[in-house]
């Protein structure tokens, strides 16, 4: 398959992508994906905090919990557009990640440029932010972690981690907004109940837009990141010319 811009669709990586995502579905509740699951909430949660400091806000402190719950307390200056934003931030957050983590990886081959930013933001957040010893102990450990496996996997296995994450970054983005959508008991002490409080709009249209968006964004990134771009025909170099003289 070919798009207008002539970028080919790949199918390896298509192959790949479906593997990953059938790998985080299968095995969702092994306790070996626990750490994922952590590491997506603390993608929540910074969604919430970049999200607070762009409208001129402060971010006090940052909880994760073994649970995977996790919270992001912060001051806002007033006004109802700053607070829609923070508590948006959260889940489109997650999947503004995994969006990005499949450009990165694959359409600009950032390999090792993402695991290697993944540990500073890590490190950042846990040091600045982080409200308690899990939280600390989890993003520095996950920092150290991640930034040793830039510095020494192999080039094949820095992708397939990073497509791992972006994959298991989107399932549970859309396994998320799927609770706040179906599952009432959880809706009530939602981001999406505390809009519903603040804008008088019901809590599942709020869920039902940020599942479109999200949706959205994720397979617009999957789209492009599926398909590459053609080499161009390169001109030889001057002195090779000058040699078939």
């Amino acid at each position: 398959m070919r798009t207008a811009s002539g970028a080919q669709l790949d199918f390896g990586r298509l192959a790949l992508l479906a593997l990953m995502l059938g790998v985080g579905w299968y095995f969702w509740d092994s306790p070996a994906l626990w750490p994922m699951k952590v590491l997506v909430v603390m993608m929540h949660e910074s969604g919430h905090a970049l999200a607070a400091l762009l409208v001129g806000g402060s971010v006090e402190r940052i909880h994760l919990a073994a649970d995977e719950s996790g919270s992001c307390l912060s001051r806002l200056p007033p006004g109802t557009l700053g607070q829609i934003a923070v508590y948006s931030g959260g889940y489109l957050g997650s999947a503004v990640a995994g969006a990005g983590l499949l450009l990165a990886t694959f359409r600009f081959r950032l390999r090792r440029w993402v695991l290697g930013t993944a540990s500073v933001w890590l490190t950042v957040m846990g040091v600045l932010y982080a409200g308690d010893s899990f939280t600390l102990f989890f993003c520095v450990g996950t920092a150290v972690v991640l930034g040793l496996g830039a510095k020494f996997l192999p080039d094949g296995v820095v992708d397939a981690l990073n497509l791992f994450i972006a994959a298991f970054t989107a399932l549970y983005a859309l396994f998320d907004l799927r609770s706040d959508l179906w599952d009432s008991t959880v809706r009530a002490r939602s981001d999406a109940a505390l809009l519903a409080d603040l804008t008088y709009v019901p809590a599942v249209v709020w869920a039902g837009l940020w599942s479109l968006l999200a949706i959205g964004l994720l397979a617009v990134a999957a789209y492009m990141s599926m398909h590459a771009k053609p080499r161009g025909m390169q001109m030889p170099s001057v002195t090779a010319r000058t040699r078939r003289v």
